[in-house]
């Protein structure tokens, strides 16, 4: 594919223990107990997938590829009976740096006075006016891997012969940002799935993760989902 744009993640979003700690949550697994392959085996995906969708990431995330693999290649050594170290778990190496990870963020949550909700998810609750919503609904403000999550269900709906990138009438990443713009201005929010045409290709749907990605960058845009209904809202600032 050619190069479009790229969307540096520098002051987006946040980096590697982010992704990590999004895959923990996504397979609701122990942090105790964490599947090195399975993990390892997803998070290459996660930089395949940025990497198709023109997203500039930081070599931290590549070191941490490389760690994981590491730990994944230790873990299948062999063990012997005479080894007399007991917490020689590879795992260790991750586990422990991630917890620390997560005490900070709770830390940083509880200073900006910011509401826990759940497992270590920051919690911002829309105003009243922004749309209508149910007293009892609760929403959170999502990250650069739930968006990937949603960007690749589209992708992954598009059938085979509309995957091939279309020359003509293109559409620039700036022009999509002020489309979107216009459309928040009238409305105010809408739905993820209103950013896209019934049929979209795959072009169109990475340049408005891309245009999507610089909004949040320039905080024109806030982005959360309901707990309840999976719902993404995108909000004009």
């Amino acid at each position: 594919m050619e190069q479009l744009y790229q969307v540096q993640l520098e002051d987006v979003f946040e980096g590697p223990m982010d992704l990590l700690v999004h895959l923990i949550k996504k397979n609701e697994l122990d942090i105790y107990d964490i599947p090195i392959a399975l993990i390892t085996e997803q998070y290459l995906q996660y930089i395949d997938w940025m990497k198709a969708l023109n997203v500039d990431f930081a070599g931290d995330f590549l070191l941490m590829a490389s760690t994981l693999t590491q730990i994944k290649s230790r873990m299948l050594l062999p063990v012997h009976d005479g080894d007399e170290e007991e917490e020689d778990d590879p795992r260790t190496e991750l586990t422990r740096p991630l917890l620390e990870y997560l005490q900070m963020k709770s830390v940083a949550g509880q200073l900006v006075e910011r509401n826990l909700l759940g497992e270590k998810t920051f919690a911002r609750n829309p105003g009243r006016d922004e749309f209508y919503a149910s007293p009892d609904d609760e929403f959170i403000k999502i990250g650069l891997f739930e968006l990937i999550d949603a960007f690749q269900k589209i992708l992954d709906r598009i059938p085979g012969d509309h995957r091939v990138e279309m020359t003509t009438d293109e559409i620039s990443v700036k022009d999509r940002i002020s489309q979107i713009a216009d459309i928040l201005e009238n409305k105010g929010s809408i739905t993820f799935g209103e950013l896209f045409s019934d049929q979209p290709d795959r072009r169109e749907v990475i340049i408005t993760f891309l245009a999507i990605l610089e909004m949040v960058k320039l905080t024109l845009i806030r982005i959360v989902q309901n707990l309840k209904t999976g719902i993404i809202r995108v909000f004009y600032l």
